[in-house]
């Protein structure tokens, strides 16, 4: 088959022709490969840029080279000028008359983000606001020109600028490295950390107008920059100096004026403006699967009333942007105790392509939440019957999962703090221990209605418990909440569990009622039920505990949600389920690493669906579980594969103990982003395959195609490679097999073509490296 590559410029075989790419022995797929024949069209000479963006400046790709882009600090000595920049991004502040942030710069792209000076930062004190920094007289917010910087005043009743601090960034929380993670994870996140410090208010110099703090506070606006990635975040502390307490009414930490995406001319009803093309979180998350969804509650679009120039007649283009929590906090700020907002996390993107722009997203999340990357392979198992979890354990421990968790319905009951049930359980966590399982459970917070009906959140409309996010939700300041948060801890200390399904989780409901000393009222009850939930989680992740949530508390220690998908569909006939379970895991990825999201793969029967639904007995559709198996592991993802077994033969034994041993085989590039521009959704009736690409490492790509049809497919791959970082020639291996492989040169569209045999129903995969280099004569 390898004859045809006769010119050098084409695919070379590098082994024996004859052997061809039977992997049935060493490969987990339990078919033969078809030959897989590789050659290439459109050739060139040199490496090419065609995947860069159109309106990229740099000469290194940052996603594909990272390590020229180091954070840095500089304060021009003439102009005064302070700037925090990495090479793809800056921020840029002048410190007199007050400090105020003067530009925000897409360096990747050469362009500016920022139109007008606003304040840093923005508090109400017992009802009076407070800005914190800033500038005033700027007489158009459409641009900045550096002559009105100098003839801008301080904004009266302002908090002075009196200094900064540069430093190294620090961890938010510790984390305990206990098992497998991506192989390039830093905590905390490397960088360079600003801080600046305001005090005493700016008195009113032109206006009768005066103002008076009610106790004198410091306010600290922290900045970080990250090291290769054209992220920042931001948040300030806030200090009582005085005697005696103040209330924090509400807070801004961050304002930024931002050059709008688009300014149509008319307003129309249903027709949306676009906002900034500008990514930006909080800590401050929940109520949601998406980062959209989880940050309603404190990222705010607005329009801008300053804006005049506006082409939008009725001035309502959404871009101002403040980030504050929806209502409250309302916090007591208490003399020397320091009051810390959450953090902001913003991410500048260097085009509007979507792929590069989920790509940027993940690589945040990498970065400033690297446990994200742990992804171990978990049962969960639907009794706690001791029989059936000891054995449990063995089959997890002989095909190689590392976890055992007790699922919903299994009898499990954390909340039970009594001697003999935290015996029981740290008995059954010795014995994994002993095979080298971890142990996990299951609890339900949201979504549940408890005695007495006062402790359950109150609905600011009705006065009643109910109509929250999930019907009804105990409220975590009351006296149920804090003994529930108390048992859940305390189970975890004494049995030696270290993994959790948090189900519900704290949505962000609001709650009426006063529930001294920890919740005011309606005002506090979100910012404080965050606080309550969120100690927990980072108390968790401190301890090494694997954290599975269905809501968006990633940065706050999680390490998993929801990948997406209808439970519904898990009853439907077991074809239907595997295009599901691809289509689920594209469509999730895009915003998610592979780790980021759970599926579901019901090994005994659920949601109903009867026989046609079910894959126990496991071994009379092995066919189906394997295929399950490959379309989740082959995309990085775990499942909750919820069941009482893993196997019930010898043939389904050694069927998942070949699969589990070719995923961790291959866990870091299976584990790395899925590149979707080079991948093809699922439809049930052609082809479709996964694509994972990282530049740094041995293994830079792999694919991995299903064939879903009744028959053989012959089809002509066109394939795209550039993040894999390479650009002339690549080494292709199927089956993983070093000894017979091909090199192609690519063409300058970064793409190789390569015809694939797919067997119906069946499942091809190969490697993607870099070329050798030959030794010099």
């Amino acid at each position: 088959m390898w004859e045809m590559f006769s010119s050098p410029n084409q695919c070379s075989q590098q082994a024996n022709p004859r052997k061809g790419f039977n992997r049935m022995a060493s490969s987990p797929f339990l078919f033969l490969f078809h030959g897989l024949i590789l050659w290439i069209g459109h050739l060139m000479t040199g490496p090419a840029h065609a995947n860069m963006p159109a309106a990229y400046q740099l000469e290194t790709d940052w996603m594909l080279d990272a390590k020229p882009y180091t954070a840095s600090w500089h304060e021009d000595p003439v102009t005064g000028i302070c700037t925090l920049q990495n090479g793809l991004v800056a921020r840029r502040w002048v410190l007199a008359p007050n400090a105020a942030t003067i530009g925000v710069d897409n360096l990747m792209t050469s362009a500016p983000i920022l139109r007008s000076i606003r304040p840093e930062a923005s508090l109400i004190i017992d009802g009076m606001p407070f800005p914190v920094g800033g500038l005033q007289g700027q007489p158009n917010h459409a641009f900045i020109r550096e002559e009105w910087i100098q003839n801008m005043r301080e904004m009266n009743g302002s908090l002075r600028y009196t200094h900064y601090q540069v430093s190294q960034p620090l961890e938010r929380f510790p984390w305990k490295r206990v098992r497998h993670h991506a192989p390039d994870a830093v905590w905390p996140p490397k960088g360079i950390q600003v801080d600046f410090h305001y005090s005493g208010l700016v008195s009113g110099k032109e206006t009768s107008e005066t103002k008076t703090m009610p106790q004198p506070l410091e306010v600290v606006v922290h900045y970080i920059l990250y090291d290769g990635i054209p992220a920042f975040s931001k948040w300030m502390t806030v200090t009582n100096q005085g005697d005696q307490s103040v209330n924090l009414d509400h807070f801004e930490s961050e304002i930024l004026a931002v050059i709008p995406r688009e300014d149509p001319v008319e307003t129309r009803e249903g027709v949306s403006i676009h906002e900034p093309n500008l990514h930006v979180e909080t800590d401050y998350a929940f109520g949601g699967f998406s980062v959209r969804n989880s940050r309603r509650h404190s990222v705010h679009w607005q329009p801008d009333p300053a804006f005049h120039t506006q082409v939008n007649y009725l001035k309502q283009n959404p871009c101002l942007l403040k980030v504050a929590p929806e209502r409250g906090p309302d916090q007591t700020l208490f003399p020397g105790k320091p009051f810390e907002s959450f953090r902001t996390f913003m991410l500048i993107h260097d085009s509007e392509d979507r792929m590069r722009q989920g790509l940027a997203l993940r690589r945040m999340y990498r970065t400033i939440a690297p446990w994200v990357t742990e992804n171990p392979l978990i049962l969960h198992l639907t009794t706690t019957e001791e029989a059936s979890v000891l054995q449990a354990i063995d089959q997890a421990a002989i095909c190689g999962f590392e976890i055992v968790n007790f699922s919903f319905g299994s009898g499990l009951n954390m909340e039970n703090r009594g001697i003999e049930n935290h015996d029981y359980f740290k008995k059954l966590v010795t014995y994994a221990a002993s095979k080298g399982i971890e142990l996990g459970g299951y609890s339900l917070l949201s979504s549940r209605r408890i005695s007495p009906d006062s402790d359950n959140c109150i609905h600011p409309e009705t006065g009643k418990p109910g109509g929250q996010t999930h019907g009804f939700a105990p409220a975590l300041a009351s006296d149920w909440g804090q003994q529930y948060l108390e048992s859940i801890q305390s189970f975890f200390e004494s049995t030696g569990f270290s993994k959790f399904v948090h189900d519900g989780s704290y949505p962000g409901d609001w709650d009426a009622a006063s529930r001294p000393p920890l919740q005011k009222g309606l005002n506090d009850s979100q910012w404080v039920q965050w606080k309550l939930i969120t100690r927990l989680y980072q108390w968790m992740r401190s301890e090494g505990i694997y954290l599975r949530v269905p809501d968006y508390y990633y940065l706050n220690g999680a390490n998993e949600a929801g990948m997406g998908y209808r439970e519904v569909n898990w009853s439907l006939p077991r074809l239907e389920q595997q295009i599901h379970t691809r289509q689920n895991i594209f469509d999730g990825t895009w915003e998610k690493t592979p780790s980021m999201g759970w599926m579901f793969v019901p090994l005994t029967e659920y949601h109903g669906g009867g026989e046609q639904a079910t894959i126990e007995p496991l071994s009379r559709h092995w066919e189906h579980y394997q295929t399950m198996l490959l379309s989740n592991l082959g995309a990085g993802v775990q499942a909750v594969y919820r069941g009482h077994r893993l196997f019930d033969s010898d043939h389904v034994r050694e069927g998942v103990t070949r699969t589990v041993q070719w995923f961790k085989s291959n866990r870091d590039i299976l584990e790395s982003d899925l590149i979707h521009t080079s991948s093809r959704r699922a439809d049930g009736t052609h082809p479709d395959w996964y694509f994972h690409a990282n530049p740094k490492l041995k293994s830079k790509g792999l694919w991995v195609g299903f064939n879903p049809s009744n028959k053989a497919v012959e089809m002509d791959l066109l394939l795209n490679v550039y993040f894999t970082g390479l650009t002339d020639q690549i080494r292709i291996l199927p089956g993983g097999d070093q000894d017979n492989s091909a090199v192609c040169t690519l063409d300058r569209h970064h793409r190789v073509k390569i015809p694939v045999d797919l067997p119906a129903h069946g499942t091809e995969w190969f490697l993607i490296e870099e070329v050798p280099r030959q030794p010099m004569p």
